[in-house]
């Protein structure tokens, strides 16, 4: 059995630094979870992104910008879904498991929300380098393979980075009113138990971890070195 970490609000430092410290921690269950969000807008932005390609092209009401420390793109958020998950495996093949968690989450998005979505097929290498023309790559308007569309818009993306063994995927969920339907919320977790085979159990984070957490979000997630990295 699987565990859904409650928390607290957070910034997006604190989310960022909580993941990392999450896949650190020793932990032999799977783990999902939904970010509580401090009021406001956020930004994040693949680790492999460069700076100022980013700032330049974010505006400052977008809110603060934090580099993830998976990849992808330029990612808004506002009123999206944004989840992370957590679980070992023995071979992780990141391509196979964005697919295989992908369209787990499809097919869930279907039946439980009766939202209809498609996974985008292949796409040309350059689609996924960390800048395109000049500007930084924007998550939602440049589709990778295997994310969700819907009505030829994207509405699910994602990144991988893996620990060792323990697999670390940090999602986003964006379509109308995602934070405030919650069936897209139970989509999301029923898809990524069928993903891993598990059910899950609700469980309140322990104070030393959301404590380390902090210290990290303070030390290096809310820093110039780590956001002005490349």
């Amino acid at each position: 059995m699987g565990v859904v970490f409650l928390t607290p609000p957070l910034s997006v430092f604190e989310q960022m630094a909580l993941d990392e410290t999450l896949a650190q921690h020793p932990m032999t269950e799977p783990v999902l979870r939904f970010y509580h969000w401090t009021e406001g807008p956020a930004v994040t932005f693949g680790y492999s992104q460069f700076w100022d390609f980013v700032r330049r092209q974010t505006p400052p009401q977008a809110g603060p910008l934090c580099r993830r420390p998976t990849g992808g793109g330029v990612v808004y958020h506002g009123q999206d879904i944004t989840f992370s998950l957590l679980f070992s495996s023995q071979r992780p093949h990141p391509k196979e498991i964005y697919a295989a968690l992908h369209g787990a989450i499809e097919r869930a998005l279907e039946q439980t929300a009766s939202l209809h979505s498609r996974r985008q097929g292949q796409v040309p290498a350059a689609a996924y380098a960390p800048a395109q023309g000049g500007s930084a790559s924007g998550c939602f308007v440049n589709p990778v393979e295997d994310d969700l569309l819907c009505n030829g818009q994207k509405i699910l993306g994602g990144a991988i980075r893996c620990f060792g063994t323990k697999v670390l995927y940090q999602g986003s969920l964006q379509c109308a009113g995602a934070r405030s339907n919650p069936a897209l919320r139970r989509a999301v977790a029923q898809g990524a138990a069928a993903f891993l085979a598990q059910t899950w159990r609700p469980c309140a984070i322990s104070e030393p971890i959301l404590a380390a957490a902090r210290s990290l979000a303070q030390s290096q997630y809310a820093g110039a070195a780590w956001n002005k990295k490349f």
